[in-house]
């Protein structure tokens, strides 16, 4: 599809650095409408997001106040920063990326996100998909709901299409990951990994998967 093809608006829930197919579906819209006002939904990559380790997928998970079963407006999730779950998540990217192609490229300014404090996941959340974005030569409108409606018309609504343990679209993208000799591919895991394996090509990978 090309740039004059887009045409729409995605309304989608805020994720962790979110999965390959969230992107191959923004690729196809102008606009992207975030939903901040539905209830924090848990099993979901609001505060998770998968990647390859050397035994298979792990998740990293963003600790919340509350717990995960909370039931408060996305828009005021609040972050428990009593341990230091960034840098946790930091050290588990260089654990797992750090023989990968690309991941000294981006590896200083991406250490300088995780030591960014944030409060809200859903600033948190922000933060990682702008940063995405600017590597991957994405620049979507960005909107945010004013209110939550159940029902919507004349968007694309993906609120609660894009699930962990669901089974991967069968047009994943495909690329070379750091493990895949000892654990085979692993499809649809978080952009990153997408980006530390393929860097600059990213974007022509998850184009090519349509």
């Amino acid at each position: 599809m090309t740039e004059n093809a887009k045409s729409g608006v995605l309304l989608i829930e805020s994720q962790y650095f979110p999965p390959v197919s969230f992107y191959k579906t923004l690729i196809k819209h102008d606009i992207l409408q975030i939903e901040k006002y539905e209830h924090y939904q848990k099993l979901s990559y609001r505060n998770r997001c998968y990647l390859a380790g050397p035994n298979g997928r792990m998740i990293l998970s963003v600790p919340l106040t509350r717990g995960k079963n909370q039931r408060t407006v996305m828009k005021d999730v609040r972050i428990s920063n009593e341990e230091k779950w960034q840098s946790l998540h930091w050290k588990t990217l260089v654990s797992a990326y750090r023989r990968s192609p690309w991941f000294e490229y981006y590896e200083e300014e991406l250490q300088g996100l995780f030591e960014q404090p944030f409060n809200f996941l859903l600033d948190w959340n922000m933060a990682c998909f702008e940063w995405v974005n600017s590597k991957l030569g994405l620049n979507p409108t960005i909107t945010f709901t004013e209110s939550y409606q159940k029902d919507v018309f004349g968007v694309t609504d993906a609120r609660e299409l894009i699930l962990p343990n669901t089974p991967a679209p069968e047009d994943a993208a495909q690329y070379t990951q750091v493990f895949q000799e000892r654990v085979g591919f692993l499809p649809d895991l978080s952009i990153l990994d997408l980006l530390f394996c393929e860097g600059k090509q990213s974007l022509a990978v998850i184009n090519d998967a349509r």
